[in-house]
């Protein structure tokens, strides 16, 4: 078997604050095969966003910090690269695109300077090589008239353009993993489904791996061959998208089915999640969810072992959903 392309284990992630050590991510183990798409989800604030950041090393510092784990990449650990080498991957061979493309795209630069500036940097081409393949780029994103966008600010395009300028210039090195932070959360219906139809043939045809972070359960089915369900900066889930959207089997997870509005309104009243998503500084002993949990007894407030609810199908629980 072909070894992964990413392989995350141990992964604990720390922020330094004035109440005390912030463990934003603890002991997350994570695959990323090549060619796949793989779903990160999990409500605000769960640790998704930290994962991507600490897969490229783009931690706040000084208060943020891997304490502990690997993440290796081709077999080569990104934890024990330096800095140089790090700016090296990081969208040239990992690429990513933000939740919000304008506040990611420079205000003061045109689109077309930004893009040339990553395609110069990693692929060694002069000015007028970055702006042909800049336009191409621009191009096969779907975006009209590419040569005369290049010049346009990001002020002058809308949200949807913005967003695709975004997957231009992660695309713009053929990167072999792309990291998609909640690309279509601030678009409307119709582009995001433009969006993701994009992402879906232009990985086909660059054959990249996409390890996508959304909290939208939907967009997941759309496009992702497997699914980690991440609560309270741990892993509490991971199956095959078919398996976990017909069996799931944490009852965090069976709760974000429930919460999600029926087609046509059949199906009754939605059910939230009850309460909120603990701090990271207060959870509560063994299973961070029991608080929340319907099915919650006195064991766990022990640590939850790892059962299978299937072939495949891990579930950090003490009394998963049959």
């Amino acid at each position: 078997m072909n070894r992964p392309v990413l392989e995350i284990s141990g992964l604990k992630t720390q922020f330094r604050t004035k109440r005390g050590l912030l463990t934003a991510v603890d002991g997350l183990d994570l695959s990323l095969d090549r060619g796949e798409t793989l779903g990160l989800v999990g409500e605000s604030g769960c640790g998704k966003s930290v994962t991507a950041l600490s897969i490229l090393r783009l931690l706040p510092r000084p208060a943020g910090r891997i304490a502990a784990g690997r993440i290796l990449f081709n077999g080569r650990d990104l934890v024990r690269l330096s800095q140089a080498e790090m700016r090296a991957i990081r969208g040239n061979d990992i690429s990513m695109i933000f939740q919000e493309p304008m506040t990611s795209l420079n205000p003061v630069y045109t689109v077309g300077f930004q893009i040339q500036e990553v395609i110069r940097k990693h692929r060694g081409m002069d000015r007028r090589q970055s702006r042909d393949e800049a336009a191409s780029m621009l191009g096969l994103v779907g975006i009209p008239e590419p040569r005369a966008r290049l010049d346009d600010y990001p002020h002058q395009m809308s949200g949807g353009m913005r967003q695709r300028v975004m997957i231009a210039m992660a695309l713009s090195c053929h990167p072999q993993i792309m990291i998609a932070d909640e690309p279509t959360t601030a678009l409307d219906v119709t582009i995001q489904a433009q969006i993701l139809d994009l992402v879906g043939r232009l990985k086909e045809e660059i054959g990249m791996s996409i390890l996508l972070i959304t909290h939208d359960l939907g967009v997941v089915a759309e496009i992702c061959r497997r699914v980690v369900v991440m609560y309270a900066g741990r892993v509490v889930e991971s199956a095959g998208v078919r398996e976990l959207f017909g069996r799931p089997a944490h009852p965090y997870t069976v709760g974000l089915f429930e919460s999600l509005p029926k087609v046509g309104g059949r199906g009754g009243a939605l059910k939230p999640i009850p309460g909120v998503v603990p701090g990271l500084l207060d959870l509560p002993s063994g299973c961070a969810f029991r608080d929340r949990c319907f099915r919650a007894e006195e064991q766990c407030a022990q640590e939850p072992p790892w059962a299978q609810a299937g072939p495949d199908h891990p579930v950090r629980c003490w009394r998963p959903v049959e």
